[in-house]
């Protein structure tokens, strides 16, 4: 089974993800920020990133960078779930190793979709 990490400062809209993600049979890891998300990077096997941009503490796009910086961690695929549909922001995400931007408000099945796509077996 894939274990997802979600990072996001909004408790409801993880737990969102985290409902469809689980209804699709997958794990969730939840974290508030992008430094709390680095903190679940303990060697435990993630498969995938769900990440909002903007978060108090660290904002996603510092944290897939430091993510990115760990070598278990490097080619772990990320897809931002944010309000920012700006294309100069979708080009940092990108240069950071961003694989999928997703806008919210988002569809489940739209996010599952993406998800389905980038898991990695």
């Amino acid at each position: 089974m894939a274990t997802i990490l979600i990072v996001d400062d909004s408790s409801s809209l993880r737990q969102v993800v985290a409902i469809a993600l689980k209804g699709a049979g997958y794990d969730v890891i939840e974290a508030g920020d992008g430094k709390q998300a680095l903190s679940k990077l303990d060697g435990t096997k993630i498969n995938l990133v769900v990440s909002d941009v903007n978060m108090p503490v660290m904002d996603g796009l510092t944290f897939v960078t430091e993510m990115k910086k760990l070598p278990k961690y490097k080619f772990t695929p990320v897809i931002m779930l944010t309000t920012e549909a700006g294309g100069d922001m979708k080009e940092r995400g990108k240069a950071a190793g961003v694989k999928a931007w997703v806008v919210k408000p988002f569809k489940p099945d739209q996010m599952l979709n993406a998800v389905s796509k980038l898991i990695l077996p």
